[in-house]
């Protein structure tokens, strides 16, 4: 929980609900706020969110800039995520096939993956088509 809600701090949020489940940067946010909130305060909020485990902070693919992914706690708690390289979107996994998924790991391979935490990366079945 936030120690307090800024007017810059609900500015933000109010545009990462625009945006849940997407990966976006930090510039990016920056950049598509740049008329209501300072850079750095963008870059500052977005480290508390992080660390209050309302954003998660993923690797993108193909570079070292970390993207940033707002998520509904309660939908997303214990979901495997896929990510598509190209458009950005991620989306749960369906809950069925991420139990079988996790189950064999720790069965043949003697792994427990942590659900919450877990990108899968590829390309979704629009991104293929188009």
């Amino acid at each position: 929980m936030p120690k307090y809600l800024t007017k810059q701090r609900k500015l933000l949020t109010e545009y990462l609900m625009r945006h849940t489940d997407e990966n976006l940067s930090a510039g990016q946010i920056a950049r598509e706020l740049s008329d209501t909130i300072s850079k750095s305060a963008v870059y500052r909020n977005l480290s508390d969110m992080e660390a209050e485990g309302s954003l998660h902070r993923v690797a993108s693919g193909g570079s070292r800039e970390a993207v940033y992914r707002y998520s509904d706690r309660h939908t997303c708690s214990g979901c495997l995520h896929l990510s598509c390289q190209k458009c950005g979107k991620t989306v749960h996994m369906k809950k069925q096939l991420a139990d079988r998924l996790t189950e064999s790991l720790s069965e043949n391979e003697n792994f427990m993956i942590d659900k919450g935490e877990t990108v899968i990366y590829g390309v979704c079945a629009a991104c293929r088509k188009g």
